[in-house]
């Protein structure tokens, strides 16, 4: 239980971390034009802690491989290098929080962000509940020529 003891203190600090960075960006002010900006970095805060698997505050080739891979989006190492560049304004070939956020906000359209807008869109919607309004074979898809096959 240690390690899992530890890891839940390191997840802690970083949640802790990445909301003061979440804050800083509300304060700025650059970004108030973003429909739901406290929500979204609630979003991108949750994203970011799923792909930084080691809680280093950095997103690195490795991490970003695996969760590729996961997304069903596989890259080679040359190109997620490349998509870490694309992002990356410290130089150290990893991805950091705030770089993160940028990119996600809308700075440069760069492949990973293409890639995780993507990923939000594809995630089930809720269902709606209640009578299914009925269809017509129209809505079906369905030409008259074909529906005289059916009957």
């Amino acid at each position: 239980a240690g390690i899992n003891a530890e890891y839940g203190q390191k997840l802690a600090r970083q949640e802790e971390a990445l909301d003061d960075i979440n804050k800083q960006f509300l304060a700025s002010g650059t970004y108030d034009d973003v429909e739901d900006l406290e929500e979204r970095l609630v979003q991108y805060k949750a994203q970011f802690i799923r792909f930084d698997l080691d809680c280093s505050g950095d997103i690195d080739e490795m991490e970003m491989k695996q969760m590729l891979e996961k997304l069903e989006q596989p890259k080679t190492h040359l190109e997620i290098r490349k998509m870490i560049q694309q992002v990356d304004t410290t130089d150290k070939g990893t991805i950091a929080y705030p770089d993160f956020l940028i990119m996600m906000l809308g700075g440069k359209n760069s492949v990973l962000r293409m890639i995780l807008l993507f990923e939000e869109k594809a995630k089930p919607k809720p269902k709606p509940t209640g009578i299914a309004k009925k269809m017509s074979l129209h809505d079906l898809g369905i030409r008259p020529e074909m529906a005289q096959h059916l009957g």
